[in-house]
């Protein structure tokens, strides 16, 4: 059925009159198909059942007019990234691995065809002139895509998609990205609002445990969100979504995170919600932090928690701020109380590796405390990395106001090897 749909989808190209694609009705559009699908059958001699026929006539329509030979990709729950390196090469990832796929575009200008009807649909474009797009599908996943002659070889695409199924803690637990006792932890220092950082690699989770953290968030608090592609599915009801903007051809019209998080900033919210922090909306994101919007949280590019102080101070210094390096140590220090860290792991499991508190500054250095880690011990003949979650043995730096809070975590979740 499927190289049957393929040899199909190809025949529709060449006979259907793809620039009236968009302006045709529905009920023509599908009669076409139907005789072109039809007329192809017979040539093949290949006879169906009425049901295999209306399954096939509407599969051919999703083809035509959704986004072409992605779209059964799209439909597939257990792919998350689509990556298209030109029209004959698509790959995906499942499960952390990436393979390729034998779906293939008919050619450059088919695959051009599919990006610019994702990127108008948003009120973008996309050319020679402005050969780079960030966009969102209609399903909220998130596109870009880069065409020639930026792409050497055709056009660049990466999907990656929206997860329909919001991933909870308890699911996040269940496939070993934590354990119990880190998620009795995490419950307390987002109930008691600390300001937490989620820092981690390019795949690794970070929106994800975000999302997951923010279950924990009482739904009488006020959220405001700003992301540069809204990604987060917050459950609570009283949820403030806003998304940057580009520059529009004439390069006008930008809005950027800052001016998101400037503006969120007047707009009385019990916590600010940064989907990723990148330049120099962390200097409001900091002061936000430090000003009354205590339990606000972002995600971070970075290894490890020492490496994202790092970032943190880099972008203080990008932002063009001239302030002593002590200054702005002491600024993160006050600002940040909990970075968790996201890993994806080389057999492409995703687990929370360290839970690090900043406990404040020791002369000119940040004083961190590791309290949770992910212990490495081998690995398995099929690949599969074996490893542990461990306390470390530190007691919680802010054991105190968990208590105050309500929230009195046994001395036992912070002795070692009690993880998995």
């Amino acid at each position: 059925m499927g190289e049957l749909k393929v040899e199909l989808h190809k025949r529709l190209l060449e006979n259907l009159n793809l620039a009236a694609l968009e302006h045709a009705e529905e009920k023509d559009l599908r009669a076409e198909i139907q005789a072109i699908a039809s007329e192809a059958l017979e040539e093949m001699g290949i006879v169906l059942n009425k049901e295999d026929r209306q399954q096939l006539n509407q599969e051919l329509y999703d083809e035509v007019v959704g986004l072409g030979p992605l779209e059964p990709l799209l439909k597939d729950e257990t792919i998350n990234d689509i990556l298209v390196n030109g029209p004959k090469q698509i790959f995906v990832e499942r499960g952390g691995k990436l393979t390729p796929t034998d779906i293939t575009f008919k050619d450059e200008r088919h695959l051009l065809r599919i990006i610019d009807k994702i990127v108008s649909a948003v009120g973008r474009r996309v050319d020679e002139s402005n050969p780079y797009v960030d966009a969102r599908l209609a399903d909220g996943s998130r596109f870009n895509a880069m065409v020639p002659p930026i792409a050497v070889d055709g056009s660049l695409v990466s999907i990656r998609k929206f997860k329909k199924d919001k991933l909870g803690i308890e699911d996040l637990v269940k496939f070993g990205a934590f354990t119990d006792e880190m998620a009795a932890y995490l419950q307390a220092a987002v109930a008691t609002r600390l300001n937490i950082v989620v820092s981690g690699g390019t795949g690794s989770g970070k929106t994800t445990t975000l999302n997951a953290l923010s279950s924990f968030i009482d739904n009488s608090e006020r959220i405001l969100t700003i992301e540069d592609t809204a990604e987060l599915q917050l459950q609570q009801t009283h949820v403030g979504r806003m998304e940057s903007r580009p520059p529009n051809v004439e390069g006008k019209g930008a809005v950027t995170q800052r001016d998101c998080l400037k503006n969120a900033l007047r707009m009385r919210p019990d916590r600010i919600i940064v989907g990723e922090t990148r330049g120099e909306e962390v200097i409001d994101m900091l002061q936000a932090m430090n000003t009354g919007h205590d339990g606000s949280m972002t995600t971070i590019h970075a290894n490890n928690a020492r490496d994202a102080v790092s970032r943190l101070e880099n972008m203080v210094a990008m932002a063009g701020i001239e302030m002593p390096l002590k200054a702005v140590r002491s600024q993160i220090a006050s600002a940040v109380n909990l970075i968790v860290q996201a890993s994806r792991l080389q057999d492409g499991s995703r687990r929370m590796v360290s839970i690090t508190e900043i406990t404040g500054m020791e002369g000119e250095v940040i004083s961190m405390q590791e309290v949770f880690r992910y212990e490495r011990l081998g690995l398995a003949p099929d690949g599969k990395i074996i490893g542990r979650f461990t306390a470390t043995g530190v007691r919680s730096h802010y054991s105190e106001r968990f208590r105050q809070w309500g929230y009195d975590l046994p001395a036992s979740i912070f002795e070692p090897n009690r993880g998995m």
